[in-house]
């Protein structure tokens, strides 16, 4: 007959008893100091128990804070003997200068007073990338999504290429959600790589796949046909695109009258005066430079007015202008 008591000791064991009967008389003696009727007492083992983290409902999806927020984290355990809590970040200890942490008997808190881009996990890179066909201006391109995503869901894939002369990296393509795409727009006679990051709510991937093929941009053969050329004909008659303007000078006042003029071959200029010609007259300064006609009356008097004409000849015809030119005493 067993007794069911199980009163607790200092030690965390328990105590067993057991009722007498006749086949214990056969058993070997009781140690001194113990009665033939007295109970037996028997010490159980410790009771163990593995160490269990208890995750708060809050935390067990992506915990997003903004830079420079509190960061105050509990995380509550539980385990026999007591079990010892450690903080890490990406396998390595923490800065004490700027993380502090404090382990109670039943959690362990830990705390950062501004938080940084450096404490969020970016995802990994993407497994691998392939060239998969180059056309034209345009590269195919298909890769792998990475295995680690930083425990959050990735925003998309951001692609670059670089071309061998300056091995500058361009971005052409950002949170792109599929794991192929078409780069266009390339340039004839340059040669290529690419490389992809993932991206998450904390960054891009700290790598990056590239390429290990190079995508060639041939320069198509073109055959060029001559075409027939016509001459054109640029041999006009003149024509008078400014005509004269008649004016009033004042006796003793040089005045110059000016006009414009269009022709091929390059016409003859002729300047009269009152019909006739004043060619070689020093008292007229005839000047013709791309097309613009000017005579300059030097000191005119009173016989210098009347009806001044240009005249301009060439093969193909000829063409003149008029205006009329008044002198007058000065009051």
């Amino acid at each position: 007959m067993e007794a069911a008591t199980a009163p607790e000791v200092a030690s965390g064991s328990k105590l067993k008893v057991k009722e007498a009967s006749p086949a214990d008389a056969e058993r070997p003696p009781a140690p001194p100091g113990q009665g033939a009727g007295c109970p037996t007492p028997q010490l159980l083992p410790p009771i163990e128990e593995h160490p269990k983290i208890w995750l708060p409902r809050a935390l067990r999806q992506t915990y997003i804070r903004k830079v420079g927020d509190t960061v105050n984290l509990l995380i509550p355990f539980q385990g026999k003997p007591k079990p010892q809590a450690t903080w890490t970040h990406n396998g390595c200890a923490l800065d004490t200068s700027r993380v502090s942490v404090r382990n109670g008997e039943r959690d362990s808190i830990l705390f950062i007073r501004e938080a940084q881009r450096a404490d969020s996990e970016r995802p990994g890179p993407p497994q691998s990338i392939k060239l998969v066909d180059v056309w034209g201006f345009n590269a195919t391109l298909e890769w792998t999504p990475p295995q680690d995503t930083g425990n959050t869901a990735l925003l998309g894939y951001t692609v670059q290429k670089a071309d061998t002369k300056s091995g500058l990296w361009f971005t052409v393509l950002e949170r792109c959600h599929r794991t192929s795409c078409i780069v266009s727009d390339l340039i004839i006679g340059n040669s290529y790589a690419f490389r992809v990051f993932a991206e998450n709510q904390c960054g891009l991937s700290e790598t990056a796949p590239i390429t290990a093929d190079l995508a060639h941009i041939q320069k198509a053969a073109t055959i060029y046909k001559t075409k027939g050329f016509a001459q054109q004909e640029f041999s006009e008659a003149p024509k008078f695109t400014q005509p004269l303007a008649d004016c009033s000078t004042v006796t003793g006042y040089d005045t110059q009258l000016f006009c414009c003029v269009r022709a091929s071959p390059r016409p003859k200029i002729i300047w009269l005066k009152n019909k006739m010609d004043i060619q070689g007259d020093p008292k007229y300064r005839a000047l013709t430079h791309l097309g613009v006609c000017s005579l300059e009356i030097r000191k005119p008097g009173p016989f210098d007015g009347g009806i001044y004409t240009c005249k301009a000849v060439n093969p193909l015809g000829e063409a003149s202008v008029d205006c009329r030119v008044d002198v007058k005493a000065p009051h």
